[in-house]
């Protein structure tokens, strides 16, 4: 599939590297020469230069013969004249556009057709969406939802006083004492897709398949005690706090701000009236202690440095904060983090790409593509959520008699409003909802390519 990006910032370098080995072919528009030979270089795509709103530009790039257009450029009203300019001159273009001001969220919605948008995407609101998900649950890292919500993968820490320490994955049952299955461990920074006899050691990050109604239990079976968030301190006040905010402020939750620019400070002030907004530098360890960090439920650390996350993240683990998240701008970046004790981490440019990978592969195939897409095990694994479809084989065949290529999990199976955490007996029929788990280096574009 031809496509092009405009807009070669870290999204858009990411996209292009991601949807490159994928298979697709791949035109950067950029007005940065040098940014554009950097990615020339890295990856096998084309580039050309200039303005990605001018029609001479995107006529260079190709846009007649393409099937989709990706408007990641930086501003948001860039992006937009991008779309509508494409597929004026391409009627059959697909278009995807980052949106990122709250104020245009819902007038581009209301008029995405004017807009001539296939899709909408907003970084900021999908991490938003993320850490309100994850303050549910205090107990993990990273929560992954498909199923509409009734089957989760969540991440947990094996600390050296966790009941799971030195436990086989056979007995884990009897630990835990409701249906999971383990489909991906992450030890010394490697991804492992385990089996029966794998011994859980002190340090390792599981990935738990669990039904929603069953986390509660999990969580209490294993002894991680959780408090429920009411006290919670906010270090940024950028989008993500805004739209955080937005979602939070009616479960009537204790919100504090902290951010260092004074204008804005007084923007979100006025626009945010019952939110505490406090003026000041979040890397003052005075200032922190003012504001009370050993007494809050959670901390959210949303400035727009990743080393200053990290080291305020850091500080209030040191404080005994029972849940920090911590965001990372940079894609691909938590690899590196080790052992690092900054809580969860929230990307909210891999929730994006994660988003518009899922709907390239839609294109690439209309029957059978993965309904979500979410990296685990620090990107190493995916999490695909698939339809059964009449074409789809072995439906009535028990999962102990179907061989399935190395590296691939069927981890759950949605039957309408029943669901099955997979085991040797399940099987699936036509209409059933597949979670898959498999390795990065095995992409998986319909359902039927998990089979031998």
């Amino acid at each position: 599939m031809r496509i092009i990006i405009a807009g070669d910032g870290k999204l858009g370098s990411s996209l292009a590297r991601q949807l490159s080995a994928e298979g697709n072919d791949i035109t950067i528009i950029d007005y940065k020469e040098g940014v554009l030979e950097d990615s020339e270089e890295r990856y096998d795509v084309m580039v050309v230069s200039g303005n990605c709103v001018s029609k001479d530009v995107l006529m260079h790039a190709g846009v007649k013969e393409s099937d989709l257009l990706i408007a990641v450029a930086e501003a948001d009203e860039v992006n937009l004249l991008c779309c509508m300019t494409a597929h004026t001159l391409n009627p059959n273009l697909h278009t995807i556009a980052r949106v990122r001001n709250p104020e245009y969220t819902q007038q581009v919605y209301e008029m995405r057709s004017q807009f001539a948008l296939s899709m909408i995407v907003n970084p900021e609101r999908q991490a938003a969406v993320e850490i309100a998900n994850l303050l549910k649950y205090p107990g993990f890292l990273q929560r992954d939802t498909f199923a509409k919500g009734r089957v989760e993968i969540v991440e947990l820490r094996v600390d050296a006083d966790s009941k799971l320490c030195n436990v086989p994955l056979s007995s884990i049952q009897e630990v835990v004492k409701c249906k999971v299955l383990v489909c991906a461990v992450l030890r010394d920074g490697e991804a492992v897709a385990p089996g029966g006899g794998f011994v859980l050691q002190e340090g390792d990050h599981i990935f738990v398949t669990a039904m929603n109604d069953t986390l509660a239990v999990l969580l209490k079976n294993l002894g991680i005690v959780t408090h429920k968030v009411k006290n919670v301190m906010i270090c940024g006040g950028g989008r993500i706090s805004y739209y955080l905010v937005k979602l939070l402020e009616k479960n009537g939750l204790n919100l504090q701000i902290i951010e260092k620019d004074r204008e804005r400070c007084e923007e979100l002030a006025a626009i945010l009236p019952d939110v505490d907004i406090t003026h000041g530098d979040v890397s003052s360890q005075f200032l922190l202690d003012s504001q009370g960090i050993k007494d809050v439920d959670a901390l959210i650390t949303l400035t727009g440095l990743d080393e200053l996350n990290m080291m305020v993240s850091l500080f209030g683990e040191r404080c005994g904060v029972a849940q920090v998240i911590t965001k990372l701008g940079r894609l691909d970046s938590t690899g590196i983090l080790g052992d690092l004790s900054i809580g969860s981490v929230v990307n909210p440019g891999e929730l994006c790409r994660n988003r518009i990978v899922r709907y390239v592969r839609a294109m690439n195939n209309q029957v059978g593509a993965a309904k979500s897409i979410h990296r685990i095990a620090d990107g190493q694994m995916e999490a695909l959520e698939f339809v059964v479809e009449a074409s789809t084989p072995h439906c009535g065949v028990p999962l102990k008699d179907i061989k399935l290529k190395k590296g691939v999990l069927i981890a759950s199976i949605a039957k309408g409003a029943q669901i099955d955490i997979a085991h040797g007996g399940s099987s699936y029929a036509v209409g059933d909802t597949l979670v898959v788990v498999t390795d990065k280096d095995k992409t998986i574009y319909h359902l039927n390519e998990i089979f031998e």
